[in-house]
């Protein structure tokens, strides 16, 4: 029986403990800056649009005060056919707006997709190199600050992002 236990002390000791890191997928994802390069490079696809679409709803506006203001005075033909240019004009609008929004849906999917998978693939490879046995994601009811990864992974993102700019 003391052998047993010899052993088997002896068979603990030399299994290393296992390496536990904890990282805040919500912090990676709000803050890395592969994600934020993807919301600038959406924010300037989609600008001249947004910025078209803006220009149509104050020209709806200023239509729509026109009308308010002459269509006492107006013979009621001019009056209707500027009452339907308001009416086409208001429902191009709309319809171009949910267009954008759908497309902007999408093409936030697709980046976010991306930028997940590299963070995905750095917490990896920063879990490899630190010898991390076990990464467990956010949300969890308690982690330690001891095992806390995140800027440290935060930082890898930001290295890579920069390495990755300084290369045409």
């Amino acid at each position: 029986m003391a052998l047993a236990l010899g052993l088997a002390s002896s068979a603990g000791a030399q299994s290393p403990a296992m390496r536990i890191g904890y990282v805040d997928m919500k912090r990676l994802l709000d803050n890395a800056p592969q994600v934020m390069a993807g919301r600038q490079k959406l924010e300037r696809e989609f600008a001249p649009r947004d910025a078209a679409l803006n220009a149509d709803e104050a020209r709806l506006a200023s239509m729509r005060s026109r009308y308010e203001r002459e269509n006492a005075g107006m013979n009621r033909s001019d009056a209707e056919a500027l009452r339907r240019e308001i009416d086409a004009l208001d429902r191009s609008i709309k319809r171009n707006r949910e267009n954008l929004r759908s497309e902007l849906k999408t093409r936030s999917d697709q980046e976010l997709d991306r930028s997940w998978r590299e963070i995905n693939n750095a917490v990896i490879e920063f879990a490899r190199e630190q010898g991390i046995d076990l990464i467990v994601p956010s949300p969890v009811v308690y982690a330690s600050p001891r095992i806390d990864v995140t800027d440290q992974v935060l930082e890898r993102l930001r290295r890579e992002q920069g390495a990755r700019g300084a290369t045409p």
